[in-house]
């Protein structure tokens, strides 16, 4: 459990007094353990082995928890967690009960704020220094951001709200690795760009380092920027984007040498307003693999530490994301009309095909949502067809767009819902739990949730031939192991029966048809009859399908979906019944109005009671209740 600097390492503060030789140990020490882990429970590793010596730097100059270390996504901060009395448990990164994956308040007092969604840290850190601010305090506040999330207009929001408030002792590291998942795209990466390969800028930034070195201050590095303010601008007009906006801009630097990071931050913290320090780093630094790859170890798998290889299960099915993206393209080959847009998710997505095969027809505007599904709004006016696919999770950042630019003047624009449901160890800030519930609220959207992988094919085409807006949400992993026909036809508005049953109606969607199935032969082998509608539709919901399963008369109707329990698909059930006059007892399985956390996805799923054990459970409790409560009434 880590090398012998880290072994002694119990809080931020041992940093401050290690040597340049024991800094770099320590370093050493850090990536190993990162290596290991993640190397048996996956992770974003590439992301934190670049950001080590910004963390180590940061610890030298603040004094936390006082001082405020915002990260922005979190994925970045294992270095932090290891340092921070986490180190124990980062063997079980990401597992049931084990060190999450993000910074997590409830965590550790040296998390700031539960991150997991890109582009919020400047805003926090805004509000903090707001805070400060009111209360006559001296916290210092640092925020770390990549160069992909500052691109999004949340953090360019705050940037320009700062910039007007000239908050002072508020510093920012963009940390430039040139990457987000995928690829970053966009002009505020080619701006970045265009300074890290300026060779006016390269000589400048040199002589700086060569300033800092000398003095062993930061007083270099002002006087150097001085100078050039006040002739002709070479240290700063690389940055005059930040500078205009009213920051200070410094850099770019290196971000692995700790000694000039510790001496820029140190200098930062004397300017009286807000500074952007520009730090270039190399995702997946100190590991070969993930520098020769930085998009895989983005967010990896278990895999072969010595090679770099993933670990991995034969699939028993291609994963949905596969099947979505095979089928699309096929839709695409035939209908011109289709284009494909994604936030910042090409590979995750699976459009890394159809972007190849149509270029023309692909668009990926970073991590910006709401401009995704705002473009796709006006490509929909001109009459094109666009696919909108983003992970579940993600589409929450974009709400208001779906509601005023695409259903209220009623578009044809298609959302592919990736990652549906628990999605596993990234947790409560990944997981797809809201889409059912907001989605279903909106007038004109129409929701689809199909239940394997050939009724996936079929409702995306479905969704492609409709009018209005349309949302096919499908989980994350390997399919059912249902073939997917070469032909795809159109879904009827109605539900299917699946299994014929007289003691308990499975009204279910999604995934969760699979486990109604296994728990109704759990319940037979009890000797409970149970029949399983596969719904389908989760918008417009099928009344008659719900009629029919009501007019049979079960002791019990038990609706389950993948999704918050409270406002989705059993709430649209017990809201039909209610206005058809229906009258059963019901039982709805979902996710708990609770937040739930990480961990594989079995074990998740069993923890909350929607393994089949766990709904074949609840429906007998529930069977045994309605028993006794009719024994007492008979009384």
């Amino acid at each position: 459990m880590g090398g012998e600097t880290l072994a002694r390492m119990t809080c931020p503060a041992d940093v401050k007094g290690l040597s340049a030789k024991e800094l770099a140990l320590l370093a050493q020490d850090l990536r190993v353990e990162m290596i290991a882990s993640t190397s048996l429970n996956g992770g974003h590793l590439a992301s934190s082995l670049g950001a080590v010596e910004l963390i180590l730097a940061a610890y030298r100059v603040l004094d936390l928890p006082h001082d405020k270390l915002v990260f922005d996504v979190g994925h970045q901060a294992y270095a932090h967690k290891m340092l921070t009395g986490r180190l124990p448990g980062f063997a079980r990164l990401r597992q049931l009960g084990g060190v999450s994956g993000f910074t997590r308040r409830g965590e550790s007092p040296y998390d700031v704020h539960d991150s997991g969604h890109a582009s919020d840290s400047i805003a926090i850190a805004l509000g903090l220094a707001e805070g400060r601010d009111l209360r006559g305090s001296d916290e210092r506040i640092l925020t770390i951001i990549g160069d992909a999330s500052i691109g999004g207009g949340l953090a360019m929001e705050a940037l320009n709200t700062i910039g007007q408030r000239r908050k002072r002792r508020f510093v920012i590291i963009l940390n430039d690795n040139e990457m987000s998942i995928s690829h970053t795209t966009g002009a505020i990466s080619s701006y970045l760009a265009s300074i890290r390969t300026s060779q006016r800028y390269i000589t400048t930034r040199d002589a700086v380092e060569d300033a800092l070195s000398r003095t062993g201050l930061g007083a270099g590095l002002v006087r150097l920027g001085e100078m050039a303010k006040a002739s002709t601008k070479q240290l700063l007009v690389p940055g005059m984007f930040f500078e205009e906006l009213g920051f200070v801009y410094l850099g770019p630097i290196d971000g692995h040498n700790t000694a000039i990071l510790e001496e820029t931050l140190r200098s930062a913290f004397e300017v009286d307003g807000p500074v952007i320090i520009h730090a270039v780093t190399r995702k997946g630094k100190g590991y070969a693999p993930a520098e020769r790859n930085p998009e895989l170890f983005h967010g990896i798998g278990p895999f072969d530490p010595e090679t770099g290889v993933p670990v991995k299960k034969p699939a028993a099915a291609p994963s949905y994301t596969s099947v979505f993206a095979r089928t699309l393209e096929q839709e695409a080959e035939s209908d011109s009309r289709i284009f494909a847009i994604t936030a910042a998710m090409q590979g995750g997505t699976g459009l890394t095909g159809f972007a190849a095969k149509f270029p023309q027809r692909f668009l990926d505007v970073g991590i910006a949502e709401e401009c995704a599904v705002t473009t796709a709004a006006g490509l929909a006016i001109d009459g094109e067809v666009p696919v909108v696919a983003i992970y579940s999770t993600f589409l929450q950042r974009a709400y208001d767009e779906i509601v005023t630019n695409v259903c209220l003047p009623n578009l044809h624009v298609v959302f592919a819902i990736d990652r549906a449901g628990i999605v596993g160890q990234d947790g409560s800030t990944h997981h797809g739990a809201l889409d059912m519930a907001f989605l279903r609220s909106i007038p004109n959207m129409s929701v689809i949730a199909p239940s394997d992988e050939a009724e996936l094919a079929d409702a995306l085409h479905t969704a492609i031939a409709m009018d209005g807006p349309v949302a096919v949400r499908y989980p994350r992993g390997a399919g059912m192991g249902v073939p997917v026909p070469a032909t795809r036809s159109e879904l009827p508005l109605e539900s299917r029966v699946l299994r014929e049953g007289t003691d308990v109606a499975f009204l279910a969607v999604g995934k969760m048809v699979d486990v109604a199935m296994k728990a109704a032969k759990i319940l037979e082998a009890d000797g409970l009859g149970a029949s399983v509608r596969d719904m389908r539709w989760v918008k417009p919901l099928d009344v008659r399908g719900v009629r029919a399963a009501c007019a049979a008369r079960p002791r019990l109707v038990v609706t389950i979906e993948d999704g918050v329990i409270k406002g989705g698909f059993g709430s649209a059930v017990l809201e039909a019944m209610a206005d058809e006059g229906l009258h059963a007892p019901v039982l709805r399985l979902g996710l708990p109005d609770e937040f739930v956390g990480h961990g594989d996805v079995a074990s998740l799923l069993a923890s909350i009671g929607l393994d089949p054990q766990g709904v074949a459970d609840s429906v007998e409790r529930r069977l045994g209740a309605e028993d006794a409560r009719a024994d007492d009434d008979h009384r």
